[in-house]
């Protein structure tokens, strides 16, 4: 008597399955910085291609997330927070995800280097490589530090819009990127700090299950530290106005004082990581405030 070993009913995949791949909520931040980076260039560009350009960054971007899927469908699968994606629910066979994903960002780069400008899809390109090879392949499943320097792969799309509407690259979209570059360490970590048993369960090295919620604390007051500083330097500079700088001081104070709350509590069972929540969530809604005072400031400024 011979015995078959079930397999696992594969769905048919619809656009809302291709759509979950992009990963839609981080791609819109992307987006809107990306989109800030080129309204506060000191020179206008023709809307179609203004257009075309954030169309690439958001294609870039959710090409990056699509291949990260597909990588990673065995760590998302035993995650309570992504065991819905269409990867590992079953709904999309891994070989459709990484098609997509490569045509994507194939597509992306040629576009915005077609009709835009080489700069641009250069520096759109190595955001793509630099989030799905040296984060997602290398870093992310061997060293806590993975966040720390895979979130230079988020930081690019103030770059891409700058360069997108001028050609070049100058002081003020490299403080847009170090400001998202220090930032993401507290944002993950935070995420980290309530979905620490998830990142357990699936061997991710996060900060809080390799060195512990002590040292995952005080990691997140120390790179509040120089965060604040590059947060308020485009002001303090004299490359934004008022109105940049005003709104860069109140919501840093802001984060600042959810950050130390954050850094400075102790835990114990059953606790509701509230503090860590609302830091996480402020956390996304500063980049929006501030990358949107920063386009109002050159409009209005």
């Amino acid at each position: 008597m011979t015995t078959t070993t079930a397999q696992p009913l594969m769905l048919p995949a619809d656009w809302r399955d291709f759509l979950a791949l992009t990963k839609p909520r981080v791609m819109t931040l992307v987006v809107f910085t990306g989109l800030c980076g080129m309204l506060a260039a000191p020179v206008g560009i023709d809307p179609v291609l203004g257009f075309t350009a954030i169309l690439c960054i958001a294609l870039g971007a959710g090409a990056a997330g699509a291949l990260n899927q597909w990588y990673e469908a065995d760590i998302d699968a035993v995650m309570k927070r992504t065991a819905r994606r269409p990867l590992p629910a079953g709904r999309m066979d891994r070989q459709s995800a990484l098609h997509f994903g490569v045509g994507l960002a194939v597509f992306s780069v040629i576009l915005m280097g077609l009709a835009v400008n080489l700069l641009a899809a250069a520096i759109l390109t190595v955001s793509i490589l630099f989030y799905v090879l040296v984060y997602t392949v290398w870093l992310k499943r061997r060293t806590p530090q993975n966040i720390v320097i895979g979130g230079a792969a988020g930081a690019f799309p103030p770059l891409i819009g700058w360069a997108a509407a001028t050609g070049d690259v100058a002081t003020l979209p490299v403080l847009l990127f170090t400001l998202v570059f220090l930032w993401t360490p507290p944002h993950f970590w935070a995420l980290a700090l309530f979905m620490k048993s998830d990142y357990a369960a699936a061997g991710v090295p996060m900060l809080p299950v390799v060195a512990g919620e002590r040292t995952t604390r005080v990691q997140i007051g120390l790179y509040t530290i120089p965060m604040a500083a590059v947060a308020i330097a485009p002001w303090a500079l004299g490359l934004t106005g008022a109105i940049y700088g005003g709104v860069a001081v109140a919501t840093t104070l802001v984060f600042a004082a959810l950050a130390l709350q954050v850094s400075l509590r102790t835990t114990g069972t059953g606790d509701a990581m509230k503090p860590e929540k609302r830091l996480f969530a402020w956390s996304i809604l500063y980049l929006f405030i501030l990358f949107g005072a920063l386009v109002v400031d050159r409009w209005v400024g």
